[in-house]
């Protein structure tokens, strides 16, 4: 009896865990991709929290497989670290103001942010949202009259849209994606698009293995193309073999 509990013992410490039977991956992405990601592949163990932060993780050794960012600035500086594989861009997004639904201060356009008394949350300057917003805000002149009127600067996307949503503020920037799951809620109010910055995302294999290879596949894939395009991404051109 002794004999075949050692025997056991040792079988546990010399075969892999992976052959005894490995859990779901875990993929660290963006806040603005919690409706999506899950679409395209509901087995992994998701982590939505703002770009900055998940790549401040990743840094810090936390265990994920995948890393997908609003930006390639955090997958860049991560794969320079030797923290990730080489990114990839797999979909696009257009920054949007939004109001809420009953639009008490009458805004219609993004110049009316400039009135004074109003409440406006933006993204914290560390998040692509924030940085994004920024540079808009910047091309469109504004900064300063904008600005003054912020009340709250959020670390990821989500908890703007909760804020404008629940009638917290009068306005908030976003990305045109965050608006859709919550349109009966807020309005949109568009930006100009010759103002719009270019929004990119990226994907980046953390720990190498076949699952994490095969989820950036479906995240690239004509059916994962698709769905990122019906949640109002869009997707980059397909390269040609």
């Amino acid at each position: 009896m002794k004999r075949a509990v050692v025997l056991v013992a040792l079988v546990a410490l010399f075969v892999p865990s992976a052959s005894i039977g490995a859990g779901p991956i875990t993929v660290f992405a963006a806040a603005s991709l919690t409706g999506v990601f899950p679409q395209i592949d509901r087995t992994p163990r998701y982590s939505f929290l703002g770009s900055d932060q998940l790549a401040l993780q990743l840094q810090q050794g936390a265990p994920a497989d995948v890393y997908a960012a609003a930006s390639p600035k955090y997958p860049e500086l991560l794969y320079h670290q030797g923290v990730v594989r080489k990114p990839v861009t797999f979909a696009t997004n257009k920054l949007v103001v939004i109001v809420p639904r009953s639009n008490p201060a009458h805004i219609s356009s993004v110049y009316d942010l400039r009135r004074s008394g109003l409440r406006v949350v933006i993204g914290d300057k560390s998040v692509p949202i924030g940085s994004y917003t920024r540079q808009i805000l910047d091309a469109l002149g504004i900064t300063v009259d904008v600005t003054k009127n912020v009340v709250s600067q959020e670390t990821d996307v989500k908890g703007i849209v909760a804020k404008v949503a629940l009638g917290e503020a009068d306005a908030g920037f976003v990305y045109v994606t965050d608006a859709r799951p919550v349109a009966g809620k807020v309005r949109v109010v568009p930006l100009p698009g010759w103002a719009q910055p270019p929004i990119r995302y990226e994907l980046a294999v953390v720990k190498p293995s076949a699952a994490a290879t095969a989820f950036v596949k479906k995240v690239l894939s004509k059916r994962g193309r698709t769905l990122l395009q019906r949640a109002g991404f869009g997707v980059p051109p397909l390269k040609k073999k």
